[in-house]
């Protein structure tokens, strides 16, 4: 190879890097607008009505822009029940099972992965056969739903209740603290699995069932199978007549196991809009109320966004309790200033915040799938709003 020839290689590839960059440049600017109202049941208003500081939210979109945020896909705000903020970045994104899509322009209309946060779905679906009568009581041991893996259950299994399911108490020896990547995690061998069923049961108990909370996507994908046989419907369809209708959620998708179609893949397989996800949490903020339809009990609600169950607290950023599949952490870092937040959680930074106190609801989408070490996360961005809220400022002086 000629030295010209080599050196013009060596050009080309360079610009083809630099092309490649500059594709994936995004200008910060940015100036608020106001959300747009569409016939999709979200109320929209303006930030500045709302007791909120226009400024900080948009130094933290510039910031997100030039990721000190990173890979973040949507951040939408909603006060006193209207949608005040909206925003969609791009960014790398993935589908469940590792499927890269590239880099991404996300928009209003996009599918986005919900990850975890199909837990608390399936939890709502669980409260509202509950509510239906399908189900007579969480206090039932799973065992009758169950009994054609009858030699799993010794007596000490047999005692396992949907509460345990719901709380992840249920006792069953289980490991997602390694990354999803890592063959010997629990939910991936589950997802590999022929009978993921037969996979989670089979377990063995290493603590008394409602003693010790241990994340566990298995007692999601255990809930979504009890659903399955008390209402006669797949989790899928019962969510889409009877949670995603009434709250005029159209577009979405479920996936189901990989290796069993007949199984939902109730710990991690819906697909959602951030608008779509902001109702289900304005529904949580309600009570259960969804316009004049009362979707799920009050009850149910406040049992599942209050502590049922306590865990180890690690940092100012981990959840303290856990309710019915969904967290409970704590905002406590201005002068003293502390109360309960619930949140729904999925992997590479899905979340919705219920701060109730403020009346506000966040709700986040992002790409930073198995990335634990990513610091400016969504509780980091959380965090940078919290003194942009006018009743916080007697707290910062």
């Amino acid at each position: 190879m000629t030295k010209a020839i080599a050196r013009f290689l060596s050009l080309w590839l360079a610009s083809s890097v630099l092309i490649s960059c500059h594709s994936h440049y995004r200008s910060t600017a940015y100036s608020y607008v106001k959300p747009k109202q569409l016939s999709d049941g979200l109320p929209v208003d303006a930030m500045y009505n709302n007791g909120m500081d226009t400024g900080r939210i948009v130094a933290l979109t510039k910031l997100i822009l030039a990721d000190k945020y990173p890979n973040i896909h949507s951040m939408l705000i909603l006060r006193h029940g209207k949608l005040i903020y909206e925003n969609y970045f791009s960014g790398e994104d993935e589908v469940h099972g590792g499927a890269r899509v590239g880099y991404v322009k996300h928009t209003i209309d996009d599918l986005h992965d919900c990850r975890s946060i199909s837990k608390s779905f399936t939890s709502a679906c669980v409260g509202i056969a509950v509510k239906q009568g399908f189900i007579k009581s969480i206090d039932e041991p799973i065992f009758s739903y169950f009994k054609e893996y009858a030699k799993y259950f010794d007596p000490a299994k047999r005692k396992i209740t949907i509460r345990n399911l719901l709380t992840m108490t249920s006792g069953l020896e289980w490991d997602e603290k390694i990354s999803y990547l890592d063959s010997d995690n629990s939910e991936t061998q589950m997802d590999r699995s022929d009978d993921p069923i037969s996979f989670i049961l089979s377990r063995k108990l290493t603590s008394v069932p409602g003693t010790t909370w241990n994340y566990c996507g298995g007692s999601a994908t255990l809930l979504g199978e009890i659903l399955r046989k008390a209402t006669g419907e797949r989790l899928d369809k019962f969510a889409g007549k009877n949670l995603f209708a009434p709250l005029g959620i159209r577009k979405y998708t479920w996936d189901t196991m990989p290796k069993n179609k007949n199984l939902t893949a109730a710990a991690w397989g819906l697909r959602l809009r951030s608008r779509d996800l902001a109702k289900f949490g304005l529904l949580y903020m309600n009570y259960g109320k969804w316009g004049n339809t009362q979707v799920l009990d009050t009850d149910w609600v406040k049992h599942s966004l209050s502590t049922q169950v306590s865990r180890p607290s690690e940092s100012p950023y981990i959840p303290e309790g856990y309710g019915f599949q969904f967290w409970v952490g704590f905002v406590s870092e201005y002068n003293h200033y502390k109360t309960d937040m619930p949140y729904a959680d999925g992997n590479g930074g899905q979340n919705i915040f219920f701060w109730r106190d403020m009346d506000i609801l966040l709700v986040f989408t992002g790409g930073n799938y198995n990335r634990r070490d990513i610091a400016n996360s969504g509780w980091a961005a959380f965090g940078y709003l919290v003194p942009s809220v006018k009743e916080m400022q007697p707290y910062l002086k």
